[in-house]
């Protein structure tokens, strides 16, 4: 029996067929495709650190963060959910030369397959990896900007032909049917507004995602630490950021963000 504790942060994931996990607790890395199949469990005592500032906090908000630093950091200004409001462009944001490092950046629009086809947005250099904490089975960009608010405005404009949401409970059970991305992808340059064509990606493939996932449920009960502070069971997968367990039991890690665990491989 082998413990690790430390604060949870969303597992760091490497493009592979299965894709690798690696969960790091106190710098001790965690090799969590190798724990699929084996029995875990993860123990939470009622510590939250806040994972920008460190400070204690009762209650974690937007995924890891203490109340000041959900209301003043920049990773939580509005236009992480909605990009089309970014500033950074304008020399304007929470902070400017925070903005001008991870949003006047070249960014992507792309589809993904999650549980249906859904459009997004991320920083070329976070691809694969968004797509990956995302559950997407396959993804492919379709355009390509030089800043943030772009791309956002491109994604509003393709709202009209495609959710911007996954239903996590699908994803999970994985229900959705096999689509030809490519098809979508050459639809979307008809769909472009005419000032935003030349972004385009002619040429671009599609990104097949395997997860190491031994049988999916037909059925998933989502978990809290809040309300469940320990959790026992065979891991029978990872898929996004979520573990899943045999019995259709399901914990979104990055949701946990912050939260000191311990977590106990049999």
């Amino acid at each position: 029996m082998i413990t690790f504790e430390g604060n949870l942060h969303k597992m760091s994931t490497a493009l592979a067929s299965p894709v690798q996990y690696t969960l790091t607790l106190n710098e001790a890395p965690v090799d969590m495709n190798k724990l699929v199949g084996t029995p875990i469990t993860l123990s939470f005592h009622g510590r939250i650190n806040c994972i920008n500032c460190g400070r204690l906090t009762k209650k974690s908000f937007g995924q890891g963060f203490c109340y000041p630093c959900f209301i003043k950091a920049p990773q939580n200004a509005e236009c992480i959910i909605r990009p089309e409001l970014c500033r950074a462009h304008l020399g304007e944001g929470r902070d400017v030369a925070w903005e001008k490092k991870h949003h006047l950046q070249p960014h992507i629009v792309y589809l993904a397959q999650t549980d249906a086809i859904k459009v997004g947005v991320t920083r070329n250099t976070q691809v694969p990896t968004r797509w990956i904490d995302q559950g997407a089975r396959k993804a492919i960009a379709i355009a390509e900007f030089p800043y943030r608010y772009l791309a956002g405005k491109t994604e509003v404009a393709l709202k009209s032909h495609f959710t911007d949401k996954t239903n996590w409970r699908n994803m999970l059970t994985d229900k959705a049917s096999d689509l030809n991305l490519k098809t979508f992808s050459q639809q979307v340059a008809e769909q472009l507004p005419a000032d935003l064509q030349e972004y385009y990606l002619v040429d671009e493939s599609v990104t097949e995602i395997n997860y190491p996932v031994e049988q999916y449920p037909a059925k998933v009960k989502s978990l809290s630490l809040d309300k469940n502070p320990e959790i026992s069971g065979n891991l029978s997968g990872i898929r996004g950021q979520y573990l899943l367990f045999d019995d259709g039991r399901v914990i979104n890690i990055r949701n946990h963000s912050g939260y000191y665990i311990a977590l106990t491989v049999e």
